[in-house]
This record gives C-alpha cells, sequence and structure tokens, in this order.
C-alpha cells in the first residue's frame, strides 16, 4: 500500500513540475492560482532547489530512499529546465547602446499615482534620452508636470492620456509623453471615450497625426486578482489585437509576464504580432514588479513590445530607484528601424 503511495506521489510530483515550468503547454497560465505562481519563475526555482536539498537528504533513511531520490530526481530535473528559462530571458544588463540618428528609446513606468514625484520621472526620462515615456497610473495633470520639468532640462514631449471617469483613483488613468521629433500625435476616440480599452483601468492608444510613425499603445491592464481574473485574460486579449499587422510599440504594465502571453503570439510575436524587447536583449527575467524584493526573485510585468518594424538592440531595467515610492521598476528600451537595423 505504501508503495503505491509513493508511486502516486512521485506521478503527481512529477506532474506538478511540468505544469509550473510549462504552463502554456498545459494551457493553464490564465488561470487563478498558477497564474499568480508562475509569474515569479525564479520563486518558482528555489522552491524547486530546497525540494531537491530536502529529498536528498530524506535519502539517507534506507527505507524511504527509492521514494526520496525520485522525488529528488524530478525536482533537480525542474531546477535545470526553470534554470535555462530563466537565462535564456536573460539576467540584466547594466547600459544601453549609444543613441543613432534613428534609435527610439522607448520607457515605461508605473509610478503609482503620487507615489513618485514628477520630477524624480522627469530626470530619469532626461537622463535617458527617452523618446516616448509611458505611465500607468499617471494622471494628465501629473503628465504634464512631467512634460514641463523635462521641457526645463531641456527635452521637450508633448503629453497626451486617457482616463475611466474623475473619481480621484489614478489607475484609472495612462499618461503618454511623445517627443515633437516624432511627429504630432493624437490619441484615438476609442481610447477616450474607452468604447473599445482595457477593462478596468485605460491603455491610450496614439496615432501619428500625418501618417507617419509608429501607432503607440501606453498599456495598462488589470491586475489578476482572484475578482478579475476574466477581466485580466479580457485586457491581454485586446492588447494582442492592438499589434496587428501595423507599425506599432506598446509599453506599459501588462501585470503579465511573458509565460501569461503564451497562446496569444501570433506568426512568432510575443502577443500580438509584438516581440518583447527585454526578452531579446537579455532583461526578460528581471522583475519589475514588487521593488520590495530584489530584480531577479521579482515578477516582469512591465514590457515595452514592438511590432516586426524595429529591432530591439538594448534594455535596462533601473533596480537603483526602488526607493523612489513607486512599486514598479522602470524599463527602457532602444528600438531601431528594422529597416536600417
Amino acid at each position: 500500500m505504501l508503495r503505491l503511495l509513493g508511486i502516486l506521489v512521485t506521478v503527481l510530483s512529477a506532474i506538478v513540475a511540468a505544469v509550473l515550468t510549462w504552463p502554456t503547454f498545459f494551457r493553464v497560465e490564465s488561470f487563478f492560482p498558477l497564474a499568480q505562481i508562475i509569474a515569479f519563475r525564479t520563486f518558482v526555482l528555489t522552491g524547486f532547489a530546497a525540494v531537491a536539498a530536502l529529498f536528498l537528504l530524506l535519502a539517507l533513511i534506507r527505507p524511504i530512499r527509492a521514494f526520496a531520490l525520485s522525488i529528488a530526481v524530478i525536482a533537480v530535473v525542474a531546477v535545470i529546465a526553470n534554470g535555462a528559462i530563466v537565462v535564456s530571458r536573460g539576467l540584466g544588463t547594466e547600459t544601453l547602446p549609444d543613441k543613432t540618428e534613428d534609435s527610439i528609446r522607448v520607457m515605461t513606468w508605473n509610478t503609482a499615482g503620487d507615489a513618485t514625484s514628477p520630477q524624480s520621472v522627469a530626470q530619469i526620462a532626461v537622463a535617458m534620452d527617452a523618446d516616448i515615456v509611458t505611465l500607468p497610473e499617471t494622471t494628465i495633470e501629473t503628465g504634464e508636470e512631467v512634460a514641463i520639468a523635462m521641457r526645463e532640462l531641456g527635452h521637450r514631449m508633448w503629453a497626451h492620456h486617457a482616463e475611466f471617469g474623475e473619481d480621484g483613483w489614478d489607475a484609472r488613468s495612462t499618461t503618454i509623453l511623445i517627443s515633437p521629433d516624432l511627429g504630432d500625435y493624437a490619441v484615438i476616440e476609442s481610447s477616450v471615450g474607452g468604447t473599445t480599452n482595457t477593462s478596468t483601468v485605460p491603455s491610450a492608444v496614439v496615432m501619428p497625426v500625418d501618417g507617419d510613425g509608429p501607432t503607440v499603445v501606453a498599456a495598462h491592464a488589470v491586475a489578476p486578482r482572484r475578482s478579475y481574473m476574466e477581466h485580466w485574460r479580457s485586457d491581454l486579449r485586446w492588447l494582442a489585437d492592438q499589434c496587428g499587422d501595423g507599425n506599432v510599440i506598446m509599453a506599459g504594465d501588462f501585470n503579465a509576464t511573458v509565460d501569461h502571453m503564451g497562446r496569444l503570439g501570433v506568426d512568432g510575436g510575443t502577443l500580438g504580432r509584438c516581440h518583447d524587447a527585454a526578452s531579446e536583449t537579455g532583461n526578460g527575467s528581471v522583475g519589475t514588479w514588487p521593488t520590495e524584493i530584489p530584480g531577479l526573485l521579482g515578477a516582469p510585468i512591465d514590457h515595452v513590445l514592438a511590432s516586426d518594424d524595429w529591432i530591439p538592440t538594448g534594455s535596462i531595467v533601473l533596480r537603483s530607484l526602488d526607493g523612489s515610492g513607486s512599486d514598479h521598476r522602470p524599463l527602457i528600451v532602444q528600438l531601431e528601424p528594422a529597416s536600417r537595423g
């Protein structure tokens, strides 16, 4: 009887390890509570390492040696597989390449409302020489303060936004700043009216007035809390739809890792036809949330994605600003036009 129980536990352990390591294959990446667990892949890896160590010690006890070694082997395989995934996505880089004449730098930072001062945002955006800045949970009033502060630092930007109501909750607003060097932009009417948008917190979609340049989506998907799971899934589908055949750059707080986007990519894209720039430039495993824990233990839920019109040449997650007020870290990406990259 004990032997059968041991076999059953071993089989179940192997299934759990496989599901946590390759959730997209099993189509469970968007269901509670697995969606929340797999957001922290390095924590999952650490957990498997602890299980492996524990059961290797238990293998010293002769009556349960075979069972303990079986569990240890499963855990070791899971550690190796998760480690390979974490390393392949990138453990972090510290610098960006020099800008070229055609480069665009995109910065995204969920400011957590007034937790982050406009001056801090402006200083970082100017230091990073950002051409596009997306600011989820930021009102247009704060966005304009950022733009004014950037102008005073010699870096002009135009401010646009989308909001759901005027209830004073900063998460109901998303602001986007765009350099005049990219041309004139305007928020599309559906973003302003919310007729087609993310479900609970807004995303802002801006398009060039003259028809040139990329469509820019300042993204904000609702957090996958248990009562909002369907809204969260709907938001990710909507964001995927924004990256179809056109020239698109999306940046913001997706409240999702690339694992959650696994079945929403089209033709090799990460989300729709857009590709995740951080994963392609060595920062895909660096957590952007929360700032209370080290980057490599956090969840990489803030992204810059771009269509095939753009080639990412570098990225950086700023971990030196964890005391700035926001619970998110800024992500900056450098893109080059594919036709000239």
